[in-house]
C-alpha cells in the first residue's frame, strides 16, 4: 500500500510540474480592456493629462494604480496591475523604466 500511495503522490507531482510551461506562457492581459472596464467610471484622461498631475515617477503611478484597484475592490492580479501601469505610462506619462 505504502508503494501505491508513493507512486500516486509522484504521479501528482509530475503532472504538476508539467503545467507549469502552461502558466508561464499565458498571455499578457489586456491593460486597455481593463482600463476601460474599471478605470473611466471614475474619471477620463483629465486626471493624467492636468498640469498639476500628481503621480511623478513609475513607481507613484504603480502604487497609484494599486490603490485604485484595491478601493474598488477588483482583486486583480500583479500581472493584471502592471498592464495598466504599462498601458498609462505609454498613453500619457512616458517615465523611463
Amino acid at each position: 500500500m505504502r508503494s501505491f500511495i508513493s507512486s500516486s503522490f509522484n504521479v501528482a507531482m509530475l503532472a504538476a510540474g508539467l503545467s507549469l510551461p502552461l502558466a508561464v506562457t499565458a498571455e499578457t492581459p489586456d491593460g486597455h480592456a481593463l482600463y476601460q472596464e474599471n478605470c473611466t467610471s471614475c474619471h477620463g484622461s483629465e486626471v493624467f493629462t492636468r498640469d498639476d498631475r500628481k503621480i511623478t515617477s513609475m513607481d507613484a503611478l504603480a502604487s497609484q494604480v494599486r490603490l485604485c484597484e484595491q478601493n474598488l475592490g477588483l482583486t486583480w492580479f500583479d500581472d493584471e496591475i502592471d498592464s495598466v501601469v504599462t498601458l498609462l505610462n505609454q498613453e500619457y506619462y512616458h517615465f523611463s523604466d
